[in-house]
């Protein structure tokens, strides 16, 4: 399972947990503006916007978990199943396969409002990558600098949300998401005073029991909760180390560790990584289970008139500075 955050500051920031019991060899890719994007039902597109962001690369094409392309539009797809519903082929419309979904938005959409334009053409299909790759069941948040909204093909069709917290979960729906915080509408960062009956006398007793009785389990409704709590509460200085540093922060609030989240016989599901995306320097960080340091990866610095895929192995050993 999965979640995903939009933060700003005096930047803007996009990133997820990834939540799962088995890891792919995921790279830092990045996608130069020449390299040929090779869809299965639509045509191919041979110059887009540079991508950037977390893929496990199968055939030379960039599998996206989650990127942000040269213009500041980040998107990250998270878990959806039971819910999730692709279509057949259909005649008309933009055929896109889950797979191709983020490149394909992220090669040609600027910001949301063009993202919103090009999704009223989009169908998208059940085809799998390949025998050994199926599809995944999948939902999507889609983020510009100003602000956000949740994708889902569901049965009903393909159904397009305005995220007015940017956090994304896994299921249930969108909709039910927004609803369930009515249920935490008193949750507080002050200390609570006694509505509970003026016959008792009732007194706070610890630090933080402003937020008695959000979440702190691991389901996705919970961790929706708690995220968007968290996020919404956040202060942060400005600065880029700050920001970075209090956006991993917010992620943490609903990391995995392992043996908690037992996936049946020796396996447990643990967040594999977490990534921060500065949209507007187009710089991905990200940190790995076994590895608490933030490392950086600036798209900027590499040829993004290239054709061919840039790839960064992720530091997964833990970075221990002595200091005697």
């Amino acid at each position: 399972m999965c979640t995903a955050v939009t933060y700003k500051t005096t930047d803007h920031y996009f990133g997820r947990n990834l939540d799962l019991e088995y890891s792919y060899k995921e790279t830092v890719t990045i996608t130069p503006r020449n390299y040929e994007f090779k869809f299965r039902k639509v045509d191919s597109i041979k110059n887009h916007y540079a991508i950037i962001g977390m893929a496990y690369v199968a055939g030379n094409f960039p599998l996206y978990y989650d990127a942000i392309n040269e213009k500041g539009l980040g998107m990250a797809g998270l878990n959806f199943p039971g819910n999730a519903d692709y279509k057949e082929i259909e005649v008309g419309k933009r055929n896109i396969a889950p797979f191709e979904f983020i490149p394909y938005i992220l090669s040609q959409c600027s910001n949301i409002e063009e993202t919103k334009k090009l999704l009223k053409e989009i169908n998208i299909v059940q085809i799998n990558f390949s025998d050994e790759l199926p599809a995944s069941p999948l939902h999507w948040i889609i983020a510009d600098k100003e602000s956000s909204i949740t994708v889902e093909s569901v049965k009903d069709g393909l159904k397009v949300y305005d995220n007015p917290v940017g956090i994304l979960t896994n299921n249930p729906t969108f909709d039910i998401h927004l609803f369930n915080l009515n249920n935490y509408m008193s949750l507080s960062t002050e200390k609570p005073i006694n509505n509970f009956s003026k016959e008792l006398n009732l007194e706070t007793y610890s630090r933080g029991m402003g937020a008695m009785g959000l979440p702190g389990d691991l389901s996705s409704a919970s961790r929706f909760v708690k995220a968007t709590f968290t996020k919404m509460n956040s202060k942060s200085g400005n600065s880029e180390s700050e920001s970075i540093s209090q956006f991993f922060h917010i992620l943490e609030s609903v990391y995995q560790q392992r043996g908690c989240v037992h996936m049946g016989e020796d396996k447990y599901e643990i967040t594999i990584y977490s990534s921060c995306c500065n949209l507007d320097k187009g710089i991905y960080y990200y940190t790995t289970y076994e590895n608490n340091q933030i490392s950086g990866i600036d798209m900027n610095k590499e040829n993004l008139d290239s054709s061919d895929l840039i790839n960064y192995n992720l530091i997964k050993g833990q970075q221990i500075l002595m200091q005697n």
